[in-house]
């Protein structure tokens, strides 16, 4: 009989992301994760007290990787612009590459979105849009808007995010790839950074 490796909570998390990835938050399913994993139910418990513990740390998992680990990623917040480029360009371009952690978080997001009205689904959302947007926000400050302008122009950026995301996964054949990409990123940044709104 094959020795079974010993996981840590980790890999029980991630395995828990690929799955949330691929069917939403109803395939965080114990049994069928500790079945892909060559895990027993065992394994589990040493980890976890229960699914929704699961649940818990595979949302930690997203918001590390999808959130904290791209801010930190993404540039030197003394200039500004370069970091806003950097940042679009990595979140962007990572919906339309290969799978990673990032393009997987993509999925993952789409999912939690149409999971929202989960509690802990629902938290997490809202802690990790606040914490984007107030990212955005401040890089948008560091340009010279105004505070209720870079708020405004950060909202724009994540919406177009999300945006961006969902089109990947209903019709990707849209979203600009190459050359065409490095075009739009530009004339996105243009239009973000642009002559503040008239009142």
């Amino acid at each position: 009989m094959p020795v079974r490796k010993r996981l840590d909570r980790h890999e029980w998390a991630a395995a828990a992301l690929d799955a949330l990835a691929a069917g939403g938050l109803a395939a965080v399913a114990v049994e069928p994760i500790a079945a892909r994993l060559g895990a027993t139910k065992g394994s589990f418990y040493h980890h976890f007290r229960n699914r929704d513990a699961l649940v818990d740390a595979a949302l930690e998992l997203w918001e590390l990787r999808n959130t904290d680990a791209v801010i930190a990623a993404t540039g030197d917040p003394a200039d500004a612009r370069a970091a806003l480029r950097n940042l679009l360009g990595t979140v962007l371009g990572s919906v339309t590459a290969e799978p990673g952690d990032l393009a997987r978080g993509h999925a993952v997001e789409m999912a939690l979105q149409a999971d929202g009205r989960h509690p802990a689904v629902a938290a997490a959302l809202e802690r990790v849009s606040h914490r984007r947007i107030e990212h955005l926000t401040a890089l948008f400050a560091d340009l010279g808007l105004a505070p209720d302008e870079a708020a405004h122009r950060a909202l724009l950026a994540f919406t177009a995010y999300l945006g961006h995301v969902q089109l990947a996964r209903a019709t990707p054949d849209l979203l600009p790839r190459g050359a065409a990409l490095d075009a739009y990123l530009d004339g996105m940044l243009a239009a973000l950074t642009g002559a503040p709104r008239t009142p």
